[in-house]
Parts: structure tokens; sequence; C-alpha cells
């Protein structure tokens, strides 16, 4: 078990925190604060525990990256792309620091960059338990850097700025980055609340779970979820595979699936899951029967195919009413559920049904109920069922790979208890 911010002294001390504020932003407007507010009682505990400085860091999107995507689809559009002007609203951190300071009730100073001499002379002016967050992790390349000594240089830069490292960034926990994992090679190294309570609530879904244990895996692609798969038949009861991944499954099973989305390449993948779920006594729910439609488009007609065939001209968007009537039934007496992807096109409301009756599902479960993967998070919320779910995790990628059985970096750097 990680040691916290429980297991350290802090008073006096300088802490240093790497937090995900990684936030949607539109025209420099946080659109979804909910990793912001995760964030808070890890930083309210240390501002009541007399800390002396609290200096913040996080990354927001990949700013050349990004950038250079936008670019590419402005441009094929005819359209003009001020670069500067989109890193602007998309990537500075500026406006967090001012969302964060409103919902703390006292001010955030703002470093503008996270290394060199006006950054330091901020570090040095903070007293009192004054706050400080700088800029963009990912502004400076070294962050991300494949050479260590160039990361661990960067680290060293950051280290400075605290007596102790406290990381609460569970969603980025997946890299190793200097910010997430070098830092701890020179400071003491804990984690915060949020980190802790992601880690005690999937550690057990991977070792050992109450049982009857439901594992509802959905998204497009099997390729992206099979090490997941694989992980979790292990020790599931029931596997619900729904989303887009599932008509490779329905395909290497005989069945038609249309023009639905499908991988060629994982069908004998897919084969080898399904054989390794049987062996196991794992039962295995696919579609039964679909919602369809002529095109992928919000506009489409929704048509209902009462079967597990999908006629030809027609692409599955959704499950229909049989296949949420035979997930109720397993959810209905699960003791652990974990639930990662939609089951249909969720964000169109015609193909939304399936993907809403499933996060009821998981808002009614007696037993504990684990939500993962920013797809999942968003159909919570849109269903308004945040507060009825025993946890929602902050990480897409990281609770993913968490859910894989690997072994995070930025979780493995933290002292142990």
């Amino acid at each position: 078990m990680i040691k916290t911010v429980k297991d350290i002294a802090l008073g006096g001390k300088r802490v240093l925190m790497r937090v995900d504020f990684n936030v949607p932003m539109k025209d420099g407007v946080v659109q979804d604060d909910t990793r912001i507010r995760a964030a808070l009682p890890t930083i309210n505990y240390i501002a009541g525990e007399g800390a002396a400085s609290l200096v913040l860091m996080s990354h927001l999107g990949d700013p050349k990256k990004d950038a250079a995507k936008a670019k590419e689809k402005a441009e094929k559009a005819g359209k003009a792309f001020d670069e500067a002007a989109y890193i602007e609203g998309k990537h500075r951190l500026r406006p967090v620091a001012d969302y964060l300071a409103k919902l703390l009730g006292k001010p955030v100073k703002f470093a503008p960059s996270c290394v060199g001499p006006e950054t330091e002379a901020l570090v040095a002016g903070l007293s009192g338990g004054e706050i400080l967050m700088l800029e963009n992790t990912r502004f400076h390349k070294e962050e991300t850097s494949k050479e260590d000594d160039v990361r661990a240089g960067f680290a060293k830069q950051l280290a400075a700025y605290g007596d102790v490292f406290v990381n609460d960034a569970f969603g980025t926990a997946h890299r190793a980055h200097a910010s997430t994992t070098d830092v701890a090679k020179f400071l003491p190294a804990v984690g915060g609340f949020l980190m802790e309570k992601e880690v005690a609530y999937l550690e057990p879904l991977v070792k050992n779970p109450a049982k009857p244990f439901v594992a509802i895996i959905g998204g497009a692609k099997v390729s992206s979820k099979i090490a997941v798969l694989e992980s979790l038949v292990k020790n599931c009861s029931t596997l619900v595979i729904g989303g887009g991944m599932a008509y490779t499954f329905l395909k290497k099973q005989g069945h038609s699936i249309g023009t639905s989305l499908v991988e060629n390449d994982f069908l004998d993948t897919a084969e080898k899951l399904l054989s390794a779920a049987a062996s196991a006594g794992v039962e295995v729910i696919l579609p039964l029967d679909h919602v369809v439609a002529a095109e992928f488009s919000e506009k489409a007609a929704p048509l209902l195919v009462d079967g597990a065939d999908i006629p030809d001209g027609k692409m599955g968007m959704d499950i229909g009413p049989k296949t949420i009537e035979k997930i109720r039934g397993a959810v209905a007496g699960a003791k652990s559920l974990v639930w990662n992807g939609p089951l249909g096109v969720f964000e169109f409301d015609a193909f939304a049904k399936g993907t809403q009756e499933v996060a009821k599902m998981a808002a009614a479960c007696a037993g504990t109920t684990v939500v993962g993967g920013g797809d999942s998070v968003a159909a919570i919320n849109k269903f308004g069922l945040a507060d009825k779910i025993d946890h929602v995790s902050t990480g897409g990628g990281a609770s993913l790979e968490y859910l894989e059985g690997k072994t995070l970096p930025g979780i493995a750097a933290l002292g142990q208890k």
C-alpha cells in the first residue's frame, strides 16, 4: 500500500504536488471541473497541516501535437489556423489556476513557466502556505523525453521547489514523465487522497474481487481493450462485451454484422478470449439484439433488429432490449462491478438507451461499483448518476492499464507502507 500525505510530516515543509488538471478547455474556459475538484481534499489537507508553501504542476493536453492536428484539420477545411490563439485557448493553465482559486476561496499565484529565474523567484517568495501553479509541464520537451537523464535533469529543477513530493495525479500515473515519476528520485514521495482512493478501489478488482464479479467492457475497438479483457476474464464471473468491438466477436461466431465496425485482424484474438472464458467458467454476454442504422449519423433513423444477425447495409449502433435485460440479470446479483466503455453511440440520443440503462444498473447495484474510462464517466455524468457510483475513476488510460494488471510508474515511484 502506498504512503500518503498522512504518513509524512508537512508542517513547515515546502510541498511540490503533481495534480491532473488536464481538463477540457474552450476559449480559455474550463468546461468540466471534475479533476480539479478531485484534488481539493489533498490540497486542503496540506494547507491544514501548516505547509510553508504548495507548488502545483500539471500538464494540459499536448500543445505541439494537438496544435498540429488542429492545423491539419483546419487546412483540410480550407480555414485559417492561428496556432498561438489555439494554444492560448486550450493549453494555458492560468485560467485553471484562477478557477482553482475560486474553489479554494483564496489566491493561487501563477508561474508563466515551469523553470527559469522568474519561476524560481516566485517560489522563493512563497510563505504562509501560499499556493503557486506552474505553467503546463508539456511546454517543456524534457517532461516526456525518452532519455532518462534528460527527464531527470528537468525533474531535478522541479524538485528544487519542494521538500516533499505529493503525487495526486492518478490520470497520469501510467506515464513515466519527469513530473510524475522522476521527481520522486529527488524528494520523499507520497500519494494524495485521490491516488489512495483510486488504488483502494481498483486493486481488489485485479487481485481479489468480491464475487459474483461482473465486468462490462465497451468501446469501439478490440485492439484497445484486449489486454483488459484478458486480465478481467481471469477473475470475473460474467464478462459483458459491448460497443463497436462486440461486432468482431459476433462475426467470429458466424453472425452477420452488416456494415458494423469490425477488426478482421483481431478475429482470432476474439476466439481465444471466448475460449479462455469458457475454460474459466466465465459467462460472456454479447449482444442478442441491436438498434441499427443505415449510416453513422445523429440524424439516422434507429431500427430494432430482434436477433443477433444484422442485415446487409445496416450498422450496429446500440444494444437492444433483450441484451439490456440479459445484462440486468447479471448485474442484479453482483458484489463487484466494473464498467469501462459505452455500449453504443451514446452521444447520439437515438442510440443512447443501452448505455443509459447500464448506467442505471451500475447506480442501482448493491455491490461495489467502479466506473472508469473517459466515455463511461461522460455517460455517468450525462445521465446524472455519478453520485450513485462508489468510485468514478479520474484516469482513463491509467485505470485501464491498472485493470490490465500493469504496474503504473507513477504509483511505483511512491513510498510504500
